[in-house]
Protein backbone atom coordinates (compact mmCIF):
# COMPACT_ATOMS: atom_id res chain seq x y z
CA UNK A 1 0.00 0.00 0.00
CA UNK A 2 1.35 3.93 -0.52
CA UNK A 3 -0.32 6.50 0.85
CA UNK A 4 0.90 9.99 -0.34
CA UNK A 5 1.61 13.35 1.56
CA UNK A 6 -1.44 14.72 3.43
CA UNK A 7 -2.70 17.51 1.14
CA UNK A 8 -4.07 21.06 3.10
CA UNK A 9 -6.01 20.72 6.65
CA UNK A 10 -9.17 21.46 4.56
CA UNK A 11 -12.07 21.13 6.76
CA UNK A 12 -10.21 23.20 9.56
CA UNK A 13 -8.80 25.70 8.62
CA UNK A 14 -7.22 28.43 11.32
CA UNK A 15 -7.53 25.65 14.04
CA UNK A 16 -3.37 25.85 14.52
CA UNK A 17 -2.93 29.60 14.16
CA UNK A 18 -5.61 30.29 17.02
CA UNK A 19 -3.90 27.62 19.34
CA UNK A 20 -0.50 29.00 19.16
CA UNK A 21 -2.02 32.10 20.05
CA UNK A 22 -3.47 30.67 22.82
CA UNK A 23 0.45 28.75 24.11
CA UNK A 24 1.85 32.37 23.72
CA UNK A 25 -0.46 33.86 26.90
CA UNK A 26 -0.52 30.77 28.68
CA UNK A 27 3.48 30.57 28.31
CA UNK A 28 3.33 32.17 32.03
CA UNK A 29 1.21 30.66 33.35
CA UNK A 30 2.41 27.10 32.71
CA UNK A 31 5.94 28.16 34.40
CA UNK A 32 4.27 29.30 37.52
CA UNK A 33 2.35 26.63 37.78
CA UNK A 34 5.03 24.47 37.58
CA UNK A 35 7.17 26.72 40.01
CA UNK A 36 3.77 26.05 42.90
CA UNK A 37 3.77 22.33 41.64
CA UNK A 38 0.21 22.98 40.92
CA UNK A 39 -0.61 20.51 37.38
CA UNK A 40 -0.44 21.71 34.47
CA UNK A 41 -4.27 22.82 33.02
CA UNK A 42 -5.45 20.49 30.66
CA UNK A 43 -6.29 23.44 28.52
CA UNK A 44 -2.70 24.27 28.19
CA UNK A 45 -2.54 21.15 26.71
CA UNK A 46 -0.23 20.26 24.63
CA UNK A 47 3.33 22.63 25.44
CA UNK A 48 5.27 20.20 23.57
CA UNK A 49 5.02 17.20 21.06
CA UNK A 50 3.43 14.38 21.26
CA UNK A 51 4.80 10.91 20.45
CA UNK A 52 3.14 9.01 19.13
CA UNK A 53 4.00 4.96 19.37
CA UNK A 54 3.40 2.54 16.36
CA UNK A 55 3.94 -1.11 17.31
CA UNK A 56 4.86 -1.85 13.59
CA UNK A 57 7.80 -1.52 11.78
CA UNK A 58 8.21 1.88 9.73
CA UNK A 59 6.97 1.30 6.03
CA UNK A 60 3.95 -1.14 6.54
CA UNK A 61 0.17 0.07 6.39
CA UNK A 62 0.32 0.42 10.25
CA UNK A 63 2.95 2.91 10.55
CA UNK A 64 2.08 4.91 6.49
CA UNK A 65 -1.79 5.37 8.47
CA UNK A 66 -0.16 6.56 11.33
CA UNK A 67 2.22 8.86 9.70
CA UNK A 68 -0.94 10.37 7.73
CA UNK A 69 -2.61 10.35 11.09
CA UNK A 70 0.18 12.45 12.79
CA UNK A 71 1.32 15.21 10.76
CA UNK A 72 -2.30 16.38 9.99
CA UNK A 73 -2.50 15.85 13.90
CA UNK A 74 0.45 18.17 14.55
CA UNK A 75 -0.84 21.07 12.22
CA UNK A 76 -4.86 21.26 14.51
CA UNK A 77 -2.38 20.76 17.53
CA UNK A 78 0.31 23.17 16.86
CA UNK A 79 2.75 20.61 18.50
CA UNK A 80 4.97 17.85 16.63
CA UNK A 81 3.03 14.44 16.68
CA UNK A 82 6.55 11.69 16.44
CA UNK A 83 6.07 8.37 15.00
CA UNK A 84 7.99 5.72 17.44
CA UNK A 85 7.81 2.53 15.79
CA UNK A 86 8.69 0.08 18.72
CA UNK A 87 7.94 -3.35 16.93
CA UNK A 88 8.01 -7.05 18.16
CA UNK A 89 5.24 -9.53 19.60
CA UNK A 90 2.10 -8.43 17.54
CA UNK A 91 2.64 -5.24 18.51
CA UNK A 92 2.57 -5.74 22.17
CA UNK A 93 6.08 -4.40 22.47
CA UNK A 94 4.91 -0.93 21.76
CA UNK A 95 1.92 -1.39 23.36
CA UNK A 96 3.52 -2.45 26.59
CA UNK A 97 6.10 0.55 26.23
CA UNK A 98 2.53 3.05 26.13
CA UNK A 99 1.46 1.19 29.46
CA UNK A 100 4.04 2.11 31.43
CA UNK A 101 4.61 5.72 29.94
CA UNK A 102 3.53 9.19 32.32
CA UNK A 103 -0.42 9.59 31.69
CA UNK A 104 0.33 12.85 30.40
CA UNK A 105 -1.24 12.81 27.21
CA UNK A 106 2.53 13.25 25.35
CA UNK A 107 2.90 9.42 24.53
CA UNK A 108 -0.01 7.44 22.67
CA UNK A 109 -0.32 4.26 21.04
CA UNK A 110 -1.64 3.61 17.64
CA UNK A 111 -3.17 0.35 18.37
CA UNK A 112 -4.20 -2.45 15.80
CA UNK A 113 -6.80 -4.96 16.46
CA UNK A 114 -4.41 -7.46 17.01
CA UNK A 115 -2.43 -6.04 20.03
CA UNK A 116 -5.47 -5.04 22.34
CA UNK A 117 -7.83 -7.99 21.52
CA UNK A 118 -5.97 -11.35 20.33
CA UNK A 119 -3.08 -10.71 22.07
CA UNK A 120 -3.98 -11.30 25.54
CA UNK A 121 -5.49 -14.92 24.05
CA UNK A 122 -2.21 -15.68 22.68
CA UNK A 123 0.45 -14.80 25.59
CA UNK A 124 0.57 -15.78 28.52
CA UNK A 125 2.91 -13.16 30.09
CA UNK A 126 1.42 -10.13 28.65
CA UNK A 127 3.02 -6.96 30.76
CA UNK A 128 -0.21 -4.63 29.78
CA UNK A 129 -3.81 -5.33 29.91
CA UNK A 130 -5.95 -4.30 27.14
CA UNK A 131 -8.78 -2.89 29.49
CA UNK A 132 -6.76 -1.17 32.68
CA UNK A 133 -3.61 -0.38 31.06
CA UNK A 134 -4.83 2.47 28.66
CA UNK A 135 -7.70 5.10 28.21
CA UNK A 136 -9.14 4.60 24.85
CA UNK A 137 -9.37 7.54 22.97
CA UNK A 138 -10.59 7.15 19.43
CA UNK A 139 -11.13 4.53 16.75
CA UNK A 140 -9.41 5.77 13.92
CA UNK A 141 -9.16 3.60 10.43
CA UNK A 142 -11.36 0.58 9.73
CA UNK A 143 -9.65 -1.36 6.49
CA UNK A 144 -10.11 -5.73 6.01
CA UNK A 145 -8.50 -8.58 4.61
CA UNK A 146 -8.74 -9.86 1.22
CA UNK A 147 -9.20 -14.08 0.70
CA UNK A 148 -7.17 -14.36 -2.75
CA UNK A 149 -6.90 -17.42 -4.68
CA UNK A 150 -3.81 -18.86 -6.84
CA UNK A 151 -5.47 -19.48 -10.47
CA UNK A 152 -4.63 -22.65 -10.40
CA UNK A 153 -7.62 -23.07 -8.17
CA UNK A 154 -10.60 -24.20 -9.64
CA UNK A 155 -13.06 -22.14 -7.31
CA UNK A 156 -14.48 -18.44 -9.01
CA UNK A 157 -16.50 -17.71 -5.66
CA UNK A 158 -16.56 -17.93 -2.08
CA UNK A 159 -19.05 -21.09 -1.88
CA UNK A 160 -16.96 -22.65 -5.22
CA UNK A 161 -14.20 -23.36 -2.85
CA UNK A 162 -16.12 -24.17 0.16
CA UNK A 163 -17.41 -27.14 -1.82
CA UNK A 164 -13.84 -27.68 -3.42
CA UNK A 165 -12.08 -27.53 0.38
CA UNK A 166 -15.23 -30.04 1.37
CA UNK A 167 -14.58 -32.57 -1.29
CA UNK A 168 -10.59 -32.87 -0.92
CA UNK A 169 -10.28 -31.80 3.02
CA UNK A 170 -7.37 -31.01 3.71
CA UNK A 171 -5.64 -30.71 0.23
CA UNK A 172 -6.18 -26.70 0.16
CA UNK A 173 -3.56 -24.82 1.95
CA UNK A 174 -3.66 -21.12 3.47
CA UNK A 175 -0.60 -18.80 4.10
CA UNK A 176 -0.28 -16.29 6.51
CA UNK A 177 2.42 -14.05 8.02
CA UNK A 178 2.58 -16.05 11.60
CA UNK A 179 0.64 -18.11 13.84
CA UNK A 180 -1.53 -15.63 15.37
CA UNK A 181 -1.29 -12.95 13.30
CA UNK A 182 -4.87 -11.55 11.44
CA UNK A 183 -4.07 -12.95 8.38
CA UNK A 184 -3.86 -16.41 10.34
CA UNK A 185 -7.20 -15.88 12.18
CA UNK A 186 -8.75 -15.00 9.05
CA UNK A 187 -8.25 -18.29 7.67
CA UNK A 188 -9.22 -19.43 11.24
CA UNK A 189 -12.44 -18.50 11.49
CA UNK A 190 -13.28 -19.16 7.38
CA UNK A 191 -12.61 -22.80 8.86
CA UNK A 192 -15.03 -22.70 11.55
CA UNK A 193 -18.19 -21.33 9.93
CA UNK A 194 -17.68 -23.55 6.36
CA UNK A 195 -16.89 -26.38 8.12
CA UNK A 196 -13.75 -27.24 6.07
CA UNK A 197 -10.20 -28.49 6.22
CA UNK A 198 -7.08 -26.17 5.17
CA UNK A 199 -3.88 -26.80 6.01
CA UNK A 200 -2.12 -23.45 7.52
CA UNK A 201 1.60 -22.86 6.69
CA UNK A 202 2.64 -19.64 8.59
CA UNK A 203 5.18 -17.62 6.96
CA UNK A 204 7.38 -14.91 9.01
CA UNK A 205 5.72 -12.34 7.01
CA UNK A 206 3.75 -11.08 4.44
CA UNK A 207 6.57 -10.98 1.93
CA UNK A 208 7.54 -14.49 2.12
CA UNK A 209 4.38 -16.16 2.28
CA UNK A 210 3.66 -13.60 -0.73
CA UNK A 211 6.21 -15.27 -3.21
CA UNK A 212 5.19 -18.25 -2.48
CA UNK A 213 1.64 -17.68 -3.19
CA UNK A 214 2.74 -16.03 -6.39
CA UNK A 215 4.07 -18.98 -7.51
CA UNK A 216 1.65 -21.26 -7.06
CA UNK A 217 3.09 -22.94 -4.06
CA UNK A 218 0.26 -22.13 -1.88
CA UNK A 219 -3.47 -22.24 -2.47
CA UNK A 220 -4.95 -19.24 -1.30
CA UNK A 221 -3.97 -16.26 1.39
CA UNK A 222 -6.02 -13.80 3.24
CA UNK A 223 -4.05 -10.97 4.09
CA UNK A 224 -4.84 -6.68 3.97
CA UNK A 225 -6.19 -5.72 0.60
CA UNK A 226 -3.72 -3.47 -0.34
CA UNK A 227 -1.19 -6.19 -0.78
CA UNK A 228 -3.56 -8.01 -3.60
CA UNK A 229 -4.97 -4.60 -5.64
CA UNK A 230 -2.29 -4.89 -7.89
CA UNK A 231 -1.95 -8.62 -8.62
CA UNK A 232 -5.95 -9.20 -8.85
CA UNK A 233 -5.79 -6.10 -11.54
CA UNK A 234 -3.26 -8.06 -13.01
CA UNK A 235 -4.48 -11.74 -13.15
CA UNK A 236 -1.66 -13.09 -11.41
CA UNK A 237 -4.63 -13.81 -8.63
CA UNK A 238 -8.04 -13.93 -8.31
CA UNK A 239 -10.34 -12.14 -5.19
CA UNK A 240 -13.16 -14.49 -3.99
CA UNK A 241 -13.99 -11.92 -1.27
CA UNK A 242 -13.66 -9.19 1.66
CA UNK A 243 -13.19 -9.98 5.12
CA UNK A 244 -15.17 -7.40 6.39
CA UNK A 245 -18.89 -6.38 7.17
CA UNK A 246 -18.55 -4.10 3.83
CA UNK A 247 -16.78 -4.50 0.58
CA UNK A 248 -13.42 -2.90 0.68
CA UNK A 249 -13.66 0.82 -0.98
CA UNK A 250 -10.30 -0.31 -3.44
CA UNK A 251 -12.25 -3.62 -5.18
CA UNK A 252 -15.91 -2.62 -4.89
CA UNK A 253 -16.92 -5.48 -7.12
CA UNK A 254 -15.26 -8.58 -5.05
CA UNK A 255 -18.10 -9.20 -2.58
CA UNK A 256 -17.74 -10.23 1.06
CA UNK A 257 -17.16 -13.34 2.39
CA UNK A 258 -20.62 -12.72 4.86
CA UNK A 259 -22.39 -12.11 1.28
CA UNK A 260 -22.10 -16.06 0.55
CA UNK A 261 -25.19 -18.32 1.99
CA UNK A 262 -24.35 -20.50 5.37
CA UNK A 263 -21.76 -17.37 6.22
CA UNK A 264 -23.62 -14.53 7.51
CA UNK A 265 -21.43 -14.27 10.57
CA UNK A 266 -17.89 -13.95 8.76
CA UNK A 267 -16.46 -10.34 9.61
CA UNK A 268 -12.73 -10.13 10.26
CA UNK A 269 -12.58 -5.83 10.11
CA UNK A 270 -8.84 -4.57 11.45
CA UNK A 271 -9.55 -1.71 12.84
CA UNK A 272 -6.78 0.70 14.50
CA UNK A 273 -7.46 3.79 16.77
CA UNK A 274 -5.51 5.81 19.13
CA UNK A 275 -5.06 5.33 23.70
CA UNK A 276 -3.46 6.96 26.49
CA UNK A 277 -2.15 5.07 29.22
CA UNK A 278 -4.14 4.86 32.16
CA UNK A 279 -5.29 8.08 33.95
CA UNK A 280 -4.73 10.57 31.37
CA UNK A 281 -6.94 13.24 32.15
CA UNK A 282 -10.46 12.77 30.39
CA UNK A 283 -10.46 16.78 29.34
CA UNK A 284 -7.08 15.68 27.62
CA UNK A 285 -8.27 12.65 25.62
CA UNK A 286 -11.94 14.34 25.68
CA UNK A 287 -9.69 16.82 23.36
CA UNK A 288 -7.73 14.72 21.59
CA UNK A 289 -10.77 12.86 20.02
CA UNK A 290 -12.17 15.75 18.71
CA UNK A 291 -8.76 16.85 17.09
CA UNK A 292 -8.47 13.40 15.38
CA UNK A 293 -12.46 13.41 14.39
CA UNK A 294 -11.77 16.81 13.04
CA UNK A 295 -8.15 16.07 10.94
CA UNK A 296 -9.80 12.16 9.64
CA UNK A 297 -12.83 13.39 8.32
CA UNK A 298 -11.68 15.94 6.12
CA UNK A 299 -12.75 14.99 2.98
CA UNK A 300 -9.25 14.56 1.32
CA UNK A 301 -7.88 12.33 4.18
CA UNK A 302 -10.61 10.58 3.70
CA UNK A 303 -10.27 10.06 -0.43
CA UNK A 304 -6.98 9.23 0.47
CA UNK A 305 -7.89 6.72 3.01
CA UNK A 306 -10.28 5.23 0.50
CA UNK A 307 -7.20 5.15 -2.46
CA UNK A 308 -5.52 2.41 -0.29
CA UNK A 309 -8.95 0.29 0.79
CA UNK A 310 -9.37 2.18 3.98
CA UNK A 311 -12.25 3.32 5.94
CA UNK A 312 -12.19 6.27 8.27
CA UNK A 313 -13.93 5.10 11.31
CA UNK A 314 -14.87 7.38 14.46
CA UNK A 315 -16.55 7.05 17.26
CA UNK A 316 -16.69 7.92 21.31
CA UNK A 317 -14.16 6.52 23.92
CA UNK A 318 -17.19 4.72 25.41
CA UNK A 319 -17.63 2.43 21.89
CA UNK A 320 -13.99 2.27 21.31
CA UNK A 321 -13.59 0.53 24.68
CA UNK A 322 -16.89 -1.25 23.64
CA UNK A 323 -15.74 -2.77 20.84
CA UNK A 324 -12.54 -3.76 22.37
CA UNK A 325 -14.19 -5.88 24.89
CA UNK A 326 -16.58 -7.33 22.56
CA UNK A 327 -13.49 -8.32 19.81
CA UNK A 328 -11.82 -9.83 22.58
CA UNK A 329 -14.35 -11.90 23.49
CA UNK A 330 -14.97 -13.33 19.93
CA UNK A 331 -11.27 -14.01 19.02
CA UNK A 332 -10.56 -15.86 22.48
CA UNK A 333 -12.82 -18.34 21.22
CA UNK A 334 -11.39 -18.49 17.55
CA UNK A 335 -8.01 -18.91 19.43
CA UNK A 336 -8.83 -21.68 21.65
CA UNK A 337 -10.90 -23.43 19.22
CA UNK A 338 -7.80 -23.58 16.89
CA UNK A 339 -5.16 -23.92 20.17
CA UNK A 340 -2.78 -21.26 18.99
CA UNK A 341 -0.28 -20.22 21.19
CA UNK A 342 3.01 -18.08 20.61
CA UNK A 343 4.50 -18.55 24.34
Amino acid sequence: MHIGHPGERGSVPGNACRSRRRWVLAGASIGLGAFLGVPVRAGDYPDKAIRLVVPFPAGGATDLMARALGQRLGESLGKPVIIDNRAGAGGGIGAEAVAGAAPDGYTLLFATMGSLTINSSLYRNLRYDPFKSFEPITLTHNTSNLLVVHPAVPATTVAELIALARRSPGSLTFASSGNGTTSHLSGELFKSLAKVDLTHVPYKGSAPAMADFLGGRISMMFDTTSNFVEHVKSGRLRALGSTGRRRSPAMPNVPTISETPGMGDYEMSLWLGVLAPAGTAKTITQRLNREIALVMSAPDMVRQMADAGIEVRLGSAQEFSALIRSDTAKWAAVVKRAGIRID
